[in-house]
């Protein structure tokens, strides 16, 4: 495994452990020599899990379609920045760089990052590691309607468990690298 992909919000949300979580994995994937792909924001979680990556020596690499570069601001010290034409096309530019997915609290954007690379794993479209990090049970009434949805028939228990899980940036990195 050398890149891992980030999934994170543009914002810091309400609680100061989703930004310390972010901090952590980025110095976390530099210091074990792995390189950071996310959406190229200098705000929020976005900008914390770089800027940490970076701070740590970690090579850092931005995703972000044009039409976002005139709304969001571009984070500018990274070690490289791709725009691209549209949103599809920075999924599938981040999919293509990474050989890792880590999802971190964040809202609709972030959710759609995942949910999309979930499915694209579902139909056997890629075969890598997926986790979650569930800073402060961020993620738990998600994992519910997960268990509902399962329960229910329309998920399988094979997709149900590509999601791995844990509740510290540690363990989350680890998880991922066994």
């Amino acid at each position: 495994m050398r890149s891992v992909c980030v999934f994170c919000g543009s914002a810091f949300g309400a609680d100061p452990a989703f930004a310390r979580d972010a901090a952590a994995i980025g110095t976390g994937l530099a210091h074990r020599g792995l390189r950071l792909v996310y959406g190229g924001g200098a705000s929020g979680l976005m900008g914390v899990v770089a800027d940490a990556a970076l701070a740590a020596g970690g090579e850092v690499v931005g995703v972000m379609p044009r039409n976002l570069t005139q709304r969001e601001v571009q984070h500018r010290a990274l070690t490289s920045f791709h725009e691209v034409d549209s949103m599809h096309a920075r999924k599938a530019l981040m999919a293509e760089l990474s050989d890792a997915f880590l999802v971190l609290p964040g809202g609709f954007g972030t959710l759609d990052e995942f949910c999309e690379i979930l499915t694209w794993a579902q139909l056997g479209l890629h075969a890598k590691p997926i986790a979650l990090l569930n800073t402060a049970g961020y993620f738990d009434t998600l994992l519910t309607f997960f268990d509902h949805a399962l329960q229910q028939g329309f998920v399988s228990s094979q997709s149900r468990a590509r999601i791995k899980l844990a509740q510290t940036p540690n363990e989350l990195l680890e998880e991922l690298l066994r």
